[in-house]
Formats: C-alpha cells, structure tokens, sequence
C-alpha cells in the first residue's frame, strides 16, 4: 500500500451478536465502498464471523483484517487461531495489541511476539500504542514512548517499515472524548522522533501511522488534515455502513 494513500480500518470489536447481522453490515458497507475510492479500507470482524465477512467483501476492493492472533504457529493451544489459519481465511492485516487486550493482560512482549509472528506470515501488523490518561507534565509520553520501544527496537528497519502503528489514547476509546486534532498532530510527531532515534528518518517517515479514539464523520476530516496521520483506526463508527464509509469520504 501507498502511504500516501489513507487507510481506514474498522474495528467491529466482538459486535455484532449475530452472523446475518455480520453479513449485512459487511454487504452494506462493501455497497457503499465502490472501486473507484480511495482511500484503502479494511474491517476486522470477530474471527467467528470473519468467513461469513470475506464472502461479502470479496469482489470489493475492501481488506479483512483481523482483531488479535495468536503467537503459536500450530499445535494443542485450545481457543487459539495462528496467523496461518487466519491468513488461509484471506485476512491480510492484524491488530496486535489493542488497549482492551492489554487490559485484560497483554503484555509489551506479547505484543512483541505476535508481531513477529504476523511479519513473518507476510502479513501487515497494525500495533495499537496509548496513553491511559493525560496530565499536564506530559508524563504520558514516557509511556507512548515505551511501547513503542517494546517492539521498534527489536525489528530491523526493513521489518519496521512493514508496521502500521495506531495511536489511541485509552481515554478516548469508546467515552465519546476525542483528542484534538493538534494533539493527534503532536503525537505523530513525537512518534515519528522516536522511531528516527531507534532506527532512522527514512525508516520513521515510511512508517503508517493511523489514530483512533471516538472517530466519528464529525470530526474526521479535521483530525485527518490537521493531525496529518495515514489514516484512522474506527470502532463505534465502523458498526454503521453509513457512517463508516461518510469517514472514508472525509479524508479524500
């Protein structure tokens, strides 16, 4: 993919409840999502629905993605799916350590370890990073800048060029509170100093930066121009065709 080209990734989370749910959710947004537009777009059902969600998207230029995987290649791993199995199911991206897996326990390690795992399957990571909460000192930067160093240090600059990093500030995921567009602004920027620290400026400026946070068709076109990120990753928004595509459209 072109960095130059946005993209947009719904992240449907485990919703919706029922499969004929799934299915017309991904038929209608593949309806409204023609060949023509740009930018890329990609949607990461639940593994359960993700078969029923390629067949829908398939003959449309929309990416199946996937909400988490697991760091085992094969083998007696109950519950799990390894990025083999979800690549033979056509997903090409990966979201790999998202605020609510790390809550839940989640480490910067295995986060490590799934996205060697996704690179190495050929696949495109998207690594989620974030501060819980914002305080005047600006201590949360040392925590934005320790995930990042968690896994950037541990990856060539050929691997690192192959990342997405998405940047959602946990406070702002699901709360109806977004960051200012200045503030995503200073955040890619800050992004961007660090992974120029860890590996160079070249490899920093390759690399996709996406963020998300309360995303809405409201806001989007202002946190795309003035926060000057490749594209957004969408939650709430995505489970509505409507407006899900209305975000795509915002950033042309």
């Amino acid at each position: 993919m072109k960095k130059s080209v946005p993209l947009i990734v719904g992240n449907w989370k485990c919703n919706p409840m029922k499969t004929i749910e799934a299915k017309k959710l991904a038929a209608d947004t593949a309806k409204l999502f023609k060949k023509s537009d740009i930018p890329y777009v990609a949607i990461a059902p639940t593994n359960l629905h993700i078969s029923t969600v390629e067949k829908k998207i398939a003959k449309s230029p929309i990416m199946l993605a996937a909400q988490n995987v697991s760091p085992y290649t094969v083998g007696a791993h109950t519950g799990e799916q390894s990025v083999s199995q979800l690549k033979d199911s056509g997903v090409t991206m990966v979201i790999v350590g998202h605020s609510e897996r790390r809550a839940a326990g989640e480490t910067d390690q295995d986060v490590l370890v799934k996205t060697q795992a996704v690179l190495a399957a050929k696949l495109i990571p998207i690594i989620c990073i974030g501060e819980k909460k914002r305080d005047s000192n600006g201590n949360f930067f040392k925590e934005v800048e320790q995930q990042i160093k968690s896994f950037a240090r541990e990856l060539t600059p050929a691997q690192q060029k192959k990342v997405i990093i998405a940047y959602e500030p946990i406070w702002a995921i699901g709360t109806g509170q977004t960051a200012t567009a200045e503030d995503v602004k200073e955040m890619q920027l800050f992004i961007e100093k660090i992974l120029t620290k860890l590996h160079d400026r070249k490899t920093a400026q390759s690399v996709r930066l996406l963020y998300g946070g309360s995303v809405k068709p409201h806001n989007a076109a202002e946190l795309h121009t003035i926060g000057s990120m490749g594209g957004f990753l969408v939650g709430g928004a995505s489970l509505k065709a409507a407006d899900f595509i209305a975000i795509t459209k915002a950033v042309l």
